[in-house]
């Protein structure tokens, strides 16, 4: 099924987010847990890669896998416009399409850390060129780009974003998915703002449960989001326990999703980070089931 399509029902649309790993040994940890990942019937995955592309044919045989093994879940691959020329980019797509993939999500990149972002000497500068570029070519792919509830932040200011957005969906987006937040009202005035400037592509929620404080600051920074001080207290009460930090991240997501879903979103997208239990049990817990 195309995956736009799924949005256009009244079953909330629940996605899962993979990273390819770089090692064999990574690679069967990975598809040991995707197997309670499908268990919970998710409307569709998208497969991510390392900086710079660094693990791009990576990605393609995680997608590949799922297809043999999975070939009713619809697929959508990461791709990025970092480094690469069109042709390039394009190349690219056609080997995913060719594999099974029904969906692209579209994404500048981000450059190394410290270095400006450089495009390629013929390549491109923004998402939205390449949602350009993509929805000429493969007109029948769903083309999702990525929302900034508290602010890219290379962007100037929330409402020069918001305009960013707003061009790439204009360019041919069909689904928005939000980068990871902690307070949801940084998500519901990131949605209203997209009403009002004319958005009206399905905006999803991107959640990722907090299974180690320390892991999730370092992630948190990268990306300009910001945790909550309830979160981060009931957390540090944990110290060193693992269990007690994964029990916490757990509930608070929960909580989180719940609201979420009662606030009308179209879907949930979790990040899983390879990791299958904490997003299974939430999904078992407010019986997100696909099935």
């Amino acid at each position: 099924m195309n995956i736009a399509e799924l949005y256009t029902h009244k079953k909330l649309v629940v996605s899962f987010e993979l990273f390819p790993p770089k090692k064999w040994k990574g690679m069967a940890s990975l598809f040991e847990h995707f197997k309670e990942l499908a268990a919970c019937h998710p409307s569709f995955v998208t497969c991510t890669y390392g900086a710079g592309g660094s693990t791009r044919d990576n990605t393609l045989e995680v997608l590949g896998w799922i297809r043999s093994d999975y070939p009713e879940i619809p697929l959508a691959a990461h791709l990025t416009c970092l480094g690469a020329s069109p042709e390039q980019l394009l190349a690219y797509v056609r080997e995913a399409v060719g594999r099974g993939v029904s969906g692209i999500v579209a994404l500048r990149g981000d450059a190394p850390r410290d270095q400006a972002y450089t495009p390629a000497p013929d390549g491109l500068r923004y998402a939205g060129e390449l949602v350009s570029l993509l929805r000429k070519e493969f007109p029948d792919l769903t083309l999702l780009v990525a929302g900034y509830p508290e602010k890219h932040p290379e962007a100037v200011s929330f409402d020069a974003d918001i305009e960013f957005l707003k061009r790439k969906v204009d360019a041919g987006a069909d689904i928005v998915i939000s980068q990871l937040f902690y307070d949801n009202t940084d998500f519901f005035r990131f949605r209203d703002q997209c009403a009002r400037a004319g958005i009206s592509v399905p905006i999803v929620p991107g959640i990722l449960p907090v299974t180690n404080l320390a892991q999730v600051k370092r992630i948190t920074t990268i990306c300009g989001a910001k945790l909550t001080d309830k979160l981060v207290q009931r957390l540090e009460r944990h110290g060193d326990d693992d269990e007690g930090q994964f029990s916490v991240g757990v509930y608070y997501a929960a909580r989180q999703v719940e609201e979420l879903i009662e606030e009308g979103v179209p879907g949930v997208h979790f990040y899983v980070l390879n990791r299958s239990r904490a997003a299974g049990l939430i999904c078992r817990a407010l019986t997100l089931d696909q099935n």
